[in-house]
């Protein structure tokens, strides 16, 4: 047995295509997108997000459109967007389907049941509903949805992604 420091189902760095190599040196927040009520919610991890400040603020999101979550967040209209932090790594990796999480995905980490879907207990949240029917993007659909609740928490830090791993961003960067 073998034991490698890199993974051994990614392509070699050269091979890799341009696009995705650029999105890998862009420092992007680590997010789970959950929907639904027990036992019909979904979540997923999303790294490729914004917040569109304005009357309603808007949450902008790239979402597998074969994924649990997108099923649940088009049959309810309703999402809750909770933004990990240093710690959360392993939630991060189960959400994203690349963890196992024995009874369910909900079973790694604290949650909330909100109007929303599911939300991390502890850590800042928005509740929001679709705005309108995605696009497509790549090979993901760009979602939009307007905030309609945000819950903040004490500064807990960030979890952001870079160059394929998750970075900690502490509370207080000054």
């Amino acid at each position: 047995m073998t034991i490698h420091s890199d993974h051994p189902f990614i392509e070699p760095e050269g091979e890799r295509r341009p696009g995705r190599r650029l999105r890998g040196r862009q420092v992007t927040p680590v997010t789970v997108w959950s929907a639904g009520a027990s036992p019909e919610r979904a979540g997923l991890t999303v790294s490729s997000m914004l917040v569109a400040d304005g009357e309603p603020s808007r949450l902008i999101g790239l979402i597998d459109e074969e994924s649990d979550l997108w099923v649940r967040l088009r049959a309810t209209g309703r999402v809750a967007v909770s933004l990990l932090a240093p710690g959360d790594e392993m939630v991060a990796d189960v959400f994203a389907g690349v963890a196992p999480s024995p009874g369910g995905t909900f079973r790694t980490g604290r949650w909330l049941d909100t109007e929303w879907g599911p939300a991390l207990d502890g850590r800042c949240w928005a509740g929001a509903v679709l705005a309108r029917e995605p696009t497509v993007a790549g090979w993901s659909l760009l979602v939009r949805v307007d905030v309609a609740h945000v819950q903040l928490v004490d500064d807990t830090g960030a979890l952001a992604y870079y160059r394929g791993r998750y970075v900690g961003v502490p509370a207080e960067t000054r």
